[in-house]
């Protein structure tokens, strides 16, 4: 097979999870604004998401986040994704929106607060097992503001035992993914702020823990892809959350911002196996001032182009250069793929998929948009007011 055929044989295969949030109403902590045709429901989260993989035939699977997509029959909303194409997908804990979390949640100083968070992960334990869904997805926005706050190592003792329970209660192929966040909404400190936190507790928990790496979730200037090729090394790495940043965690489309930076995250999942293992592929993106539904067919189109020319890449030469110790020469290995207009390529997988090549423009034909704005007037739309 040649490189090019390979590399389209590949991208047959990709899979990027979107998040059921992006398609509801979401913004600052000033300012929400709120758009025509935004769901109003779980279901309705799910058919926008159907039409995100009807034009690009790349995601699958939509992750759920509970309690804003809580429902009675999580059964019947499996059954309900799978009637429009799409598979329920990871599900994503909320331990940041109670007022009895306003000093934590699972790193507490109160044990009965304690108690409260560790019951609600394992309630979506308890959703996974409803779903068919593998993957548990934790985010704490634990920590401190204040020196002497708190005790910072009772803090992480908290933390393993807390993700010591739930981790146990795991079914078979199930996982937990633990991610981290260098700030926010803590600002002395945050309970699993790096890498190396979530590392520290994965590894100690087994081998079904893993480390998700948020792209916007890191300090200015931080070498992403050295800390994706060294959790890939450990076979650590769980999965991504996809989105860009400027600042902090802006959540903005995959790619807005430093679209080398995430072909060279890209290159370290290709060069480590990730692609083809158990590597999970998410956007974590809200989209506040941009429609919505284009904006995710956006992203996903940009993880594809990024995969594409990380596929390119002419790892023999690569490997060549680096060896004979050609810097110049191994820098214009990645160059050259990275320059590369990988969008007639894609445009040709898309056919032979059966896909329209210009997933944008086949959307904007379909009337979905104009139809949504039609049909969903009144209720109460998804999302959260600032």
């Amino acid at each position: 097979m040649t490189e090019l055929a390979a590399a389209k044989a590949a991208l047959k295969t990709q899979a990027v999870e979107t998040p059921s949030w992006a398609y509801g109403n979401s913004g600052t902590r000033f300012k929400v604004f709120a758009q025509q045709g935004v769901p109003r429901s779980a279901r309705e989260k799910l058919d926008d998401a159907a039409k995100v993989h009807e034009f690009t035939g790349v995601a699958p699977t939509v992750a759920l986040h509970i309690p804003w997509d809580r429902v009675e029959d999580y059964a019947a909303l499996a059954r309900h994704a799978e009637d429009r194409g799409v598979r329920l997908g990871t599900i994503n804990s909320n331990t940041f929106q109670d007022d009895d979390y306003r000093l934590g949640s699972i790193c507490h100083p109160d044990a009965a607060v304690r108690r409260k968070a560790v019951d609600h992960l394992l309630e979506c334990v308890d959703i996974m097992d409803a779903t068919g869904s593998k993957d548990l997805k934790l985010w704490f926005a634990d920590g401190t503001n204040y020196p002497g706050q708190d005790d910072v190592r009772a803090r992480q003792d908290r933390l393993a035992e807390g993700l010591r329970e739930v981790y146990e209660r795991l079914g078979e192929g199930q996982r937990m993914l633990l991610e981290y966040k260098l700030f926010e909404p803590a600002f002395y400190t945050t309970d699993v702020p790096d890498w190396g936190t979530a590392y520290a507790h994965c590894l100690k928990l087994g081998e079904r823990a893993r480390v998700v790496v948020d792209t916007g979730h890191h300090a200015p200037g931080t070498n992403i892809e050295f800390i994706v090729a060294t959790l890939l090394r450990e076979g650590k790495l769980g999965g991504f959350d996809f989105n860009s940043r400027f600042y902090a965690d802006d959540d903005l489309m995959v790619g807005a911002a430093d679209p080398f930076q995430l072909f060279r995250i890209m290159y370290e999942v290709v060069r480590g196996g990730g692609f083809t293992s158990e590597v999970a592929f998410m956007l974590d993106q809200c989209h506040n001032i941009e429609a919505k539904i284009p904006a995710i067919i956006r992203s996903v189109m940009n993880v594809q182009e990024a995969t594409a020319k990380a596929l390119l890449v002419d790892r023999t030469a690569l490997a060549e250069a680096q060896t004979s110790g050609d810097v110049l020469g191994a820098n214009a290995v990645l160059m050259d793929a990275y320059d590369t207009d990988v969008r007639p390529l894609l445009r040709e997988v898309r056919q032979e998929m059966g896909l329209d090549p210009e997933p944008l423009a086949a959307y904007r034909r379909s009337g979905w948009a104009e139809r949504i704005v039609a049909e969903r007037v009144g209720g109460q739309q998804a999302g959260w007011g600032a």
